[in-house]
């Protein structure tokens, strides 16, 4: 697969730019914005928007401005630290599936319809996958999560929680049967093949460097924000089904290692030092979290 752009929303790339102390430089995201091919304009109207929003107050104009974020908005830029662990562990095998199906079934009624479409879109998000009308399995033990929410919502009497290792739908029985008629792995593989060739091409970028050169600092920004982007959009639709349920060798645990490589090499470089030691964007913070486990994963 050839490497193609991630495409990255404006947005997102104002809240990568977000610094330790909640700040933007508008010098260095309008210079980062060029560099993946933003116009000023559409950058300005983003601020525009997010000012407008109260997510962000704004000092200063054009590429001397700074702007300050009003709370953590940096949230969206880096999946769950868990979820990304738990990943990790599949990768390595040190999470095995046990065999056993986990099914959650409602029958809620129209009254209650926004409560019915959260708790529809909680499981969704969980992983788990719809069987058919009122009734999802997941072949994770995501148990504890559903209760929580059904709870909170007020529609735990509506919800049965069951678990089987014997389910079949139609004809399809085997487990690894059953994974691909349940979630789209083709479409989740795409995703994963899409990190993997940006990984790739963005380590062959860094390896290209001779030991005594490190990347600058708006290459270091761009590879990161454009990694943040592209993990981002494999990790959040996949269900992590375990390694027994899916293709071998599965393109998911490939990429999450390449990507795990290319920000451990990021952020082995030094900082390059910036006007009045601003720090660096919280991006990177977030990701040496999200990453660390995964770095160390056999090749």
């Amino acid at each position: 697969m050839p490497e193609a752009a991630p495409e990255i929303p404006t947005r997102l790339l104002v809240h990568a730019m977000v610094r330790e102390d909640g700040t933007v430089d508008a010098g260095e995201l309008y210079t980062i914005a060029g560099t993946l091919g933003m116009s000023d304009q559409q950058v300005r109207l983003c601020i525009k928007r997010l000012v407008a929003e109260g997510r962000f107050t704004h000092e200063g104009r054009g590429r001397k401005a700074l702007l300050r974020a009003t709370a953590d908005v940096t949230g969206s830029l880096a999946p769950n630290v868990d979820y990304v662990r738990y990943a990790y562990q599949q990768d390595r095998g040190h999470a095995p599936w046990d065999g056993v199906w986990h099914l959650f079934a409602f029958a809620i009624p129209e009254s209650a319809r926004a409560a019915r479409d959260i708790l529809r879109d909680t499981l969704l998000k969980l992983g788990a996958a719809a069987v058919q009308g009122g009734l999802y399995v997941s072949a994770n033990p995501i148990e504890k999560h559903v209760e929580a929410q059904a709870r909170h919502l007020g529609i735990l009497d509506a919800v049965t929680f069951l678990t089987s290792s014997d389910l079949r739908t139609g004809e399809h029985r085997a487990p690894t049967d059953l994974a691909s008629e349940l979630w789209p792995l083709a479409e989740i593989a795409d995703r994963y093949d899409r990190l993997a060739v940006l990984a790739q091409a963005r380590l062959d970028q860094l390896d290209q460097l001779d030991d005594t050169a490190s990347p600058t600092e708006t290459e270091r920004l761009t590879i990161a924000i454009e990694l943040a982007a592209e993990f981002t959009r494999a990790m959040e639709p996949d269900p992590l089904l375990p390694p027994e349920l899916l293709p071998q060798p599965w393109t998911g645990t490939h990429a999450r290692h390449l990507a795990a490589r290319c920000w451990t090499q990021l952020l082995e470089y030094p900082t390059v030092a910036v006007a009045d030691n601003h720090p660096r964007p919280r991006l990177f913070s977030l990701y040496a979290d999200v990453i660390h486990d995964g770095a160390h994963q056999a090749r």
